[in-house]
């Protein structure tokens, strides 16, 4: 009962340190006061994310479906016949996952963060190396749209590339291609809203960064940014992935397509 949502948990704990800790690292050594240089860039941050959630799934996919995803296993319930009573237990690990991995990353950086911000101070200059915020620029259309999008082009990679009919990695090496999808995602899509794509990443990080101290901005932040933007746009984005590669390409039992 135990296994399977504890390799979720870890999964996606493993997603948040590296991701959390490379945006941590790149903003806070711009202060002089933390690091004599720069220590990396948006490109810095595309790979840790990568790095993150490939080698989460690398952990978790011997011996859970290695989602680390809230919207990933409600699509795959919805669509591909994942048990129901499964999902909560998932996504409350999942989440929890992204709560702890989020603390493991404060513990790690929080003597900076005072630096950066001044002692015990934390503001919406640092929220978001845990949370994901929008651009000003954006509209709160095109930031639905935008995680809607990502989200939606992360799960087709992810069905069409476990379809046994498609040229699927071997064995082993599915880990590679997430690595691919999300560095391709977010160095090409990422810059507007943090490409969030996954509720546990955003929801877990985001309640941590409120239990430490960040001001209540990071809920209110554009009418609840983070309930329609870090948490619906994604299910959305995921449901229509894998609904529409499975009306149109997936010819597999599993399917409910398949058994109408």
């Amino acid at each position: 009962m135990l296994r399977e949502p504890f390799a979720e948990f870890l999964g996606v704990l493993i997603l948040i340190v590296f991701g959390a800790g490379v945006n941590c690292q790149v903003l806070l050594s711009t202060d002089g006061g933390v690091s004599s240089s720069p220590k990396g860039d948006y490109l810095a941050v595309s790979f840790g994310w990568a790095v993150g959630l490939s080698l989460g799934v690398w952990v978790s996919s011997g011996i859970s479906p290695a989602h680390i995803n809230p919207a990933v296993t409600l699509a795959m319930a919805t669509w591909r016949g994942f048990p129901w009573k499964k999902v909560p237990a998932f996504i409350f690990a999942q989440t929890l996952g992204g709560f702890v991995g989020a603390a493991l990353v404060y513990a790690n950086y929080f003597h900076a963060i005072d630096i950066f911000e001044g002692t015990g101070i934390r503001t919406m200059k640092t929220a978001g190396v845990f949370g994901a915020y929008a651009a000003e620029y954006l509209t709160n259309v095109s930031a639905f749209f935008s995680e809607v999008l990502g989200t939606a082009i992360l799960v087709l990679v992810i069905v069409a590339t476990t379809d046994k009919k498609s040229s699927a990695p071997p064995p082993g090496l599915f880990p590679l291609v997430i690595f691919l999808v999300i560095l391709g995602i977010s160095s090409s899509l990422g810059m507007g809203t943090g490409f969030a794509l996954n509720p546990a990443r955003d929801f877990g990080p985001r309640l941590l960064s409120a239990a430490v101290g960040y001001p209540s901005t990071v809920w209110s932040f554009r009418h609840q940014y983070w309930l329609w933007t870090g948490i619906i746009a994604p299910v959305v984005g995921a449901q229509l992935a894998v609904g529409l590669y499975d009306l149109f390409l997936y010819k597999e039992s599993d399917s409910i397509v398949y058994k109408l």
